[in-house]
């Protein structure tokens, strides 16, 4: 897969996100969505399941049988913010399949065992580390959250 989006202008936008994200619009969401989808399809390389965060961007990801035309055997589809919270860690695949904030249908299609990936993780804890620790709350020397 070529990268489309600026890898630090996605790590950014996720940062950005990581610290407020239920303010976080367009010009954040975007590069985010882009940044990560990228980041999952190039650790999960192949064609076997299309994910979808409309409106951002769309990957193939998954090995397996690809597809050309039409719809895609396996299908995974979400919003922005919940994507961003399972690649993140902050909500697990069962509880937003629960919820319905994930549209899972075909072989392949539950990411359960895939998520969180550990460089969005990485840096949203990273952000909001930093945040915390500026605002004077956040973790001790040495410790962790």
């Amino acid at each position: 897969m070529t990268r489309r989006t600026d890898p630090e202008a996605g790590r950014s936008a996720l940062a950005a996100w990581a610290l407020d994200p239920t303010a976080a619009g367009r010009a954040v969401l975007a590069p985010a969505v882009r940044h990560t989808l990228e980041m999952f399809a190039e650790e999960y390389p192949g064609g076997a399941v299309e994910l979808r965060v409309p409106p951002y961007a769309a990957v193939q990801a998954i090995p397996g049988t690809r597809h050309t035309r039409g719809t895609p055997p396996a299908v995974v589809e979400t919003d922005a913010a919940t994507w961003l919270a399972l690649v993140s860690g902050d909500v697990e695949w069962s509880v937003a399949s629960a919820d319905g904030r994930v549209h899972a249908s075909g072989e392949r299609s539950d990411l359960t065992e895939l998520l969180p990936l550990p460089g969005p993780r990485r840096v949203v804890r990273t952000a909001r580390d930093a945040q915390g620790a500026a605002d004077g709350d956040g973790p001790a020397d040495g410790e962790s959250r």
